[in-house]
Protein backbone atom coordinates (compact mmCIF):
# COMPACT_ATOMS: atom_id res chain seq x y z
CA UNK A 1 0.00 0.00 0.00
CA UNK A 2 2.85 2.52 0.99
CA UNK A 3 4.52 1.88 -2.65
CA UNK A 4 1.04 3.16 -4.46
CA UNK A 5 0.37 6.25 -2.36
CA UNK A 6 4.32 6.81 -2.29
CA UNK A 7 3.73 9.70 -5.32
CA UNK A 8 0.91 11.17 -2.89
CA UNK A 9 2.98 11.23 -0.22
CA UNK A 10 6.02 12.87 -2.22
CA UNK A 11 3.04 14.95 -3.59
CA UNK A 12 1.20 16.16 -0.13
CA UNK A 13 4.93 16.39 1.56
CA UNK A 14 6.15 18.82 -1.14
CA UNK A 15 2.89 21.41 -1.33
CA UNK A 16 3.29 21.81 2.72
CA UNK A 17 7.13 22.32 2.46
CA UNK A 18 7.21 24.76 -0.12
CA UNK A 19 4.53 26.33 1.35
CA UNK A 20 5.89 26.25 5.08
CA UNK A 21 9.00 27.16 3.45
CA UNK A 22 7.43 30.48 1.73
CA UNK A 23 5.90 31.38 5.59
CA UNK A 24 8.94 30.73 7.80
CA UNK A 25 10.32 34.08 7.49
CA UNK A 26 6.96 35.64 8.56
CA UNK A 27 6.24 33.25 11.12
CA UNK A 28 9.14 31.19 12.19
CA UNK A 29 10.46 28.03 11.04
CA UNK A 30 9.15 25.92 14.18
CA UNK A 31 5.88 28.28 14.15
CA UNK A 32 2.57 26.37 14.55
CA UNK A 33 1.02 29.09 12.63
CA UNK A 34 3.91 28.21 9.23
CA UNK A 35 2.36 24.37 9.58
CA UNK A 36 -0.87 25.16 9.95
CA UNK A 37 -1.37 27.53 7.29
CA UNK A 38 0.87 25.19 5.48
CA UNK A 39 -2.28 22.46 5.40
CA UNK A 40 -4.72 25.26 4.83
CA UNK A 41 -2.94 26.31 1.62
CA UNK A 42 -2.64 22.05 0.69
CA UNK A 43 -6.54 22.38 0.70
CA UNK A 44 -6.76 25.50 -1.48
CA UNK A 45 -4.73 24.26 -3.78
CA UNK A 46 -6.28 20.35 -3.59
CA UNK A 47 -10.16 22.34 -3.88
CA UNK A 48 -8.88 25.22 -6.85
CA UNK A 49 -7.80 22.06 -8.99
CA UNK A 50 -10.86 19.85 -8.22
CA UNK A 51 -13.23 22.66 -9.58
CA UNK A 52 -14.02 20.96 -12.70
CA UNK A 53 -14.79 17.87 -10.62
CA UNK A 54 -17.30 20.15 -9.07
CA UNK A 55 -18.96 21.30 -11.49
CA UNK A 56 -19.20 17.78 -12.99
CA UNK A 57 -20.86 16.83 -10.14
CA UNK A 58 -23.36 20.02 -10.20
CA UNK A 59 -24.55 18.95 -13.36
CA UNK A 60 -24.96 15.38 -12.51
CA UNK A 61 -27.48 16.24 -9.58
CA UNK A 62 -29.56 18.24 -11.47
CA UNK A 63 -29.43 15.22 -13.98
CA UNK A 64 -30.85 13.06 -11.44
CA UNK A 65 -33.18 14.86 -10.06
CA UNK A 66 -34.34 15.82 -13.56
CA UNK A 67 -34.38 11.82 -14.12
CA UNK A 68 -36.64 10.92 -11.43
CA UNK A 69 -40.04 10.34 -12.41
CA UNK A 70 -38.60 8.55 -15.65
CA UNK A 71 -36.69 6.72 -12.78
CA UNK A 72 -39.82 6.02 -11.11
CA UNK A 73 -41.69 4.49 -13.93
CA UNK A 74 -38.88 2.31 -14.96
CA UNK A 75 -38.87 0.94 -11.29
CA UNK A 76 -42.38 0.06 -11.51
CA UNK A 77 -42.33 -1.30 -14.73
CA UNK A 78 -40.00 -3.79 -14.06
CA UNK A 79 -40.35 -3.47 -10.29
CA UNK A 80 -39.94 -8.01 -10.72
CA UNK A 81 -36.99 -7.79 -12.68
CA UNK A 82 -34.15 -6.45 -11.27
CA UNK A 83 -31.65 -7.21 -14.21
CA UNK A 84 -34.17 -5.41 -16.80
CA UNK A 85 -34.65 -2.46 -13.97
CA UNK A 86 -30.54 -1.99 -14.00
CA UNK A 87 -30.64 -2.58 -18.25
CA UNK A 88 -33.11 0.52 -18.37
CA UNK A 89 -31.64 3.10 -15.99
CA UNK A 90 -28.24 2.31 -17.73
CA UNK A 91 -29.37 3.29 -21.17
CA UNK A 92 -31.42 6.34 -19.85
CA UNK A 93 -28.15 7.30 -18.12
CA UNK A 94 -26.40 7.05 -21.19
CA UNK A 95 -28.97 8.59 -23.33
CA UNK A 96 -29.21 11.52 -20.57
CA UNK A 97 -25.11 11.74 -20.57
CA UNK A 98 -25.07 11.52 -16.76
CA UNK A 99 -23.31 9.34 -14.18
CA UNK A 100 -24.99 8.79 -10.77
CA UNK A 101 -21.61 8.05 -9.58
CA UNK A 102 -20.80 11.23 -10.80
CA UNK A 103 -21.50 13.40 -6.72
CA UNK A 104 -18.83 11.07 -5.20
CA UNK A 105 -16.00 12.08 -7.35
CA UNK A 106 -15.00 15.31 -5.13
CA UNK A 107 -15.14 12.62 -2.12
CA UNK A 108 -12.96 10.22 -4.39
CA UNK A 109 -10.79 12.18 -5.64
CA UNK A 110 -9.75 13.65 -2.13
CA UNK A 111 -9.94 10.39 -0.23
CA UNK A 112 -5.92 9.05 -1.24
CA UNK A 113 -4.78 12.46 -0.28
CA UNK A 114 -6.21 12.78 2.51
CA UNK A 115 -4.93 9.13 3.35
CA UNK A 116 -1.13 10.52 1.99
CA UNK A 117 -1.72 13.63 4.83
CA UNK A 118 -2.72 11.09 7.40
CA UNK A 119 -0.01 9.23 7.38
CA UNK A 120 2.34 11.90 6.60
CA UNK A 121 1.24 13.52 10.14
CA UNK A 122 0.88 10.61 11.89
CA UNK A 123 5.08 9.85 10.92
CA UNK A 124 5.82 13.07 12.30
CA UNK A 125 3.89 12.11 15.45
CA UNK A 126 5.98 9.26 16.04
CA UNK A 127 8.11 8.83 18.93
CA UNK A 128 11.35 8.93 17.13
CA UNK A 129 9.12 10.95 14.32
CA UNK A 130 8.68 9.15 10.89
CA UNK A 131 9.63 11.05 7.20
CA UNK A 132 7.56 10.17 4.44
CA UNK A 133 7.78 12.25 0.88
CA UNK A 134 9.63 14.93 0.96
CA UNK A 135 10.09 15.72 4.65
CA UNK A 136 13.93 16.10 5.78
CA UNK A 137 14.63 14.70 9.42
CA UNK A 138 14.87 18.94 9.96
CA UNK A 139 11.76 19.10 8.70
CA UNK A 140 10.05 16.17 10.80
CA UNK A 141 11.50 17.55 13.95
CA UNK A 142 10.44 20.97 13.50
CA UNK A 143 6.50 19.99 12.46
CA UNK A 144 6.24 17.53 15.45
CA UNK A 145 7.05 21.06 17.66
CA UNK A 146 4.44 22.94 15.43
CA UNK A 147 1.50 23.75 18.00
CA UNK A 148 -2.08 25.34 17.36
CA UNK A 149 -3.51 26.75 20.15
CA UNK A 150 -0.60 25.36 22.07
CA UNK A 151 -1.57 21.71 20.82
CA UNK A 152 1.02 20.38 18.86
CA UNK A 153 -0.52 19.48 15.24
CA UNK A 154 0.59 15.61 15.02
CA UNK A 155 -1.23 14.45 18.48
CA UNK A 156 -4.39 12.94 18.36
CA UNK A 157 -7.21 12.61 21.24
CA UNK A 158 -6.82 9.14 22.41
CA UNK A 159 -3.25 9.24 21.42
CA UNK A 160 -2.21 12.25 24.32
CA UNK A 161 -3.06 13.03 27.58
CA UNK A 162 -2.52 16.39 27.33
CA UNK A 163 -5.43 18.63 28.69
CA UNK A 164 -4.90 21.36 25.83
CA UNK A 165 -4.87 18.66 22.81
CA UNK A 166 -7.97 17.20 23.84
CA UNK A 167 -9.62 20.59 23.80
CA UNK A 168 -8.74 21.10 20.65
CA UNK A 169 -9.66 18.50 19.15
CA UNK A 170 -12.66 18.33 20.75
CA UNK A 171 -13.47 21.64 19.10
CA UNK A 172 -12.35 21.24 15.82
CA UNK A 173 -14.59 18.04 15.86
CA UNK A 174 -17.65 19.64 16.60
CA UNK A 175 -16.57 22.58 14.44
CA UNK A 176 -16.13 19.67 11.83
CA UNK A 177 -19.49 18.05 12.47
CA UNK A 178 -21.31 21.13 12.70
CA UNK A 179 -20.13 22.38 8.85
CA UNK A 180 -20.79 18.39 7.23
CA UNK A 181 -24.60 18.48 8.98
CA UNK A 182 -24.93 23.17 8.10
CA UNK A 183 -23.51 22.02 4.36
CA UNK A 184 -25.77 19.42 3.68
CA UNK A 185 -28.82 20.52 5.10
CA UNK A 186 -28.37 23.47 2.97
CA UNK A 187 -28.24 21.62 -0.05
CA UNK A 188 -31.79 20.20 1.40
CA UNK A 189 -33.28 23.08 2.43
CA UNK A 190 -32.25 25.69 -0.38
CA UNK A 191 -30.49 23.72 -3.40
CA UNK A 192 -32.82 20.72 -4.15
CA UNK A 193 -36.14 20.89 -6.26
CA UNK A 194 -38.96 20.56 -3.58
CA UNK A 195 -39.57 16.40 -3.29
CA UNK A 196 -43.01 14.31 -3.54
CA UNK A 197 -44.38 11.14 -2.78
CA UNK A 198 -42.57 9.63 -6.25
CA UNK A 199 -39.41 11.06 -4.83
CA UNK A 200 -39.07 9.55 -1.02
CA UNK A 201 -36.68 7.65 -1.14
CA UNK A 202 -34.09 10.38 -2.56
CA UNK A 203 -35.40 12.38 -0.09
CA UNK A 204 -34.56 9.82 2.91
CA UNK A 205 -31.05 9.05 1.42
CA UNK A 206 -30.37 12.81 1.87
CA UNK A 207 -31.75 12.55 5.28
CA UNK A 208 -29.40 9.85 6.16
CA UNK A 209 -26.37 11.57 5.33
CA UNK A 210 -27.52 14.83 7.22
CA UNK A 211 -27.31 13.41 10.47
CA UNK A 212 -25.31 9.96 9.82
CA UNK A 213 -21.70 11.95 8.33
CA UNK A 214 -21.25 14.59 11.15
CA UNK A 215 -21.45 11.24 13.92
CA UNK A 216 -19.20 9.53 11.27
CA UNK A 217 -16.75 12.29 11.57
CA UNK A 218 -17.39 12.59 15.39
CA UNK A 219 -16.67 8.87 16.15
CA UNK A 220 -13.33 8.69 13.72
CA UNK A 221 -12.46 12.34 14.25
CA UNK A 222 -10.56 11.32 17.67
CA UNK A 223 -7.80 8.95 15.69
CA UNK A 224 -6.95 12.13 13.58
CA UNK A 225 -3.90 14.03 14.30
CA UNK A 226 -5.03 18.03 14.82
CA UNK A 227 -3.21 18.50 11.39
CA UNK A 228 -5.50 16.10 9.75
CA UNK A 229 -8.71 18.18 11.66
CA UNK A 230 -7.77 20.95 10.42
CA UNK A 231 -7.50 19.77 6.82
CA UNK A 232 -10.38 17.90 6.92
CA UNK A 233 -12.36 21.52 9.12
CA UNK A 234 -10.81 24.06 5.89
CA UNK A 235 -12.16 21.56 3.66
CA UNK A 236 -15.33 21.43 4.46
CA UNK A 237 -15.43 25.25 5.32
CA UNK A 238 -15.26 25.27 1.21
CA UNK A 239 -17.39 23.23 0.38
CA UNK A 240 -20.21 25.13 2.48
CA UNK A 241 -18.72 28.81 0.69
CA UNK A 242 -18.61 26.73 -3.09
CA UNK A 243 -22.20 25.38 -2.13
CA UNK A 244 -23.26 28.72 -0.64
CA UNK A 245 -22.32 30.79 -3.90
CA UNK A 246 -23.92 27.99 -6.98
CA UNK A 247 -27.24 28.23 -4.89
CA UNK A 248 -26.97 31.75 -4.59
CA UNK A 249 -26.16 33.00 -7.99
CA UNK A 250 -26.69 29.32 -10.17
CA UNK A 251 -29.91 27.57 -8.20
CA UNK A 252 -31.27 24.00 -9.51
CA UNK A 253 -34.30 24.76 -11.20
CA UNK A 254 -37.85 23.96 -9.35
CA UNK A 255 -35.49 24.81 -6.16
CA UNK A 256 -36.41 26.84 -3.28
CA UNK A 257 -33.08 29.13 -3.82
CA UNK A 258 -34.07 29.41 -7.72
CA UNK A 259 -38.01 30.38 -7.15
CA UNK A 260 -36.32 33.08 -4.59
CA UNK A 261 -33.89 34.41 -7.56
CA UNK A 262 -36.71 34.56 -9.86
CA UNK A 263 -38.67 36.54 -7.62
CA UNK A 264 -35.76 38.86 -7.10
CA UNK A 265 -35.01 39.02 -11.02
CA UNK A 266 -38.40 39.89 -11.43
CA UNK A 267 -38.94 42.79 -8.83
CA UNK A 268 -36.14 44.31 -10.51
CA UNK A 269 -37.40 44.17 -14.36
CA UNK A 270 -40.19 45.81 -12.38
CA UNK A 271 -42.94 42.87 -13.56
CA UNK A 272 -45.65 42.61 -11.07
CA UNK A 273 -45.14 39.18 -9.03
CA UNK A 274 -47.47 39.26 -5.84
CA UNK A 275 -45.85 37.03 -3.07
CA UNK A 276 -48.45 36.73 -0.46
CA UNK A 277 -52.02 36.03 -1.69
CA UNK A 278 -54.66 39.03 -0.17
CA UNK A 279 -56.70 37.53 2.87
CA UNK A 280 -60.53 36.98 2.78
CA UNK A 281 -61.06 40.02 4.50
CA UNK A 282 -59.03 42.09 2.04
CA UNK A 283 -61.10 40.20 -0.96
CA UNK A 284 -64.78 41.11 0.29
CA UNK A 285 -63.13 44.71 1.08
CA UNK A 286 -62.04 44.96 -1.98
CA UNK A 287 -65.37 43.84 -3.68
CA UNK A 288 -67.76 45.64 -1.22
CA UNK A 289 -65.63 48.85 -1.90
CA UNK A 290 -65.86 47.72 -6.23
CA UNK A 291 -69.53 47.31 -5.79
CA UNK A 292 -70.29 50.43 -4.08
CA UNK A 293 -68.44 52.35 -7.15
CA UNK A 294 -70.49 50.44 -9.62
CA UNK A 295 -73.62 50.86 -8.38
CA UNK A 296 -75.75 53.56 -10.06
CA UNK A 297 -76.04 56.61 -8.67
CA UNK A 298 -79.86 57.15 -7.41
CA UNK A 299 -81.77 60.40 -8.77
CA UNK A 300 -82.95 62.84 -6.55
CA UNK A 301 -86.65 63.36 -6.59
CA UNK A 302 -87.90 66.50 -7.44
CA UNK A 303 -90.66 68.20 -5.32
Amino acid sequence: MDSILKPLYIAVSWVIVTIHDLLSPLFGADSGVSWSLAIIGLVIIIRVILIPLFVKQIKSQRALTALQPHMKEIQKKYKDDRQKQSEEMMKLYKEHKTNPLASCFPILAQAPIFFALFTVLNGIGKNPPVKHGVLTQADVVSAAQAKFFNAPISQTFLGSDITTVKIVTVILIAFMSLTTFTTQRQLMMKGMPKMDASNNMMLQQQKIMLYAFPVIFAISGVNFPIGVLIYWSTTNLWTWGQQFYVIKRNPTPGSPAYEELQRKRAHKSGAITPDVAPTDEETNLGDSTSGQRNQPKKKKKKK
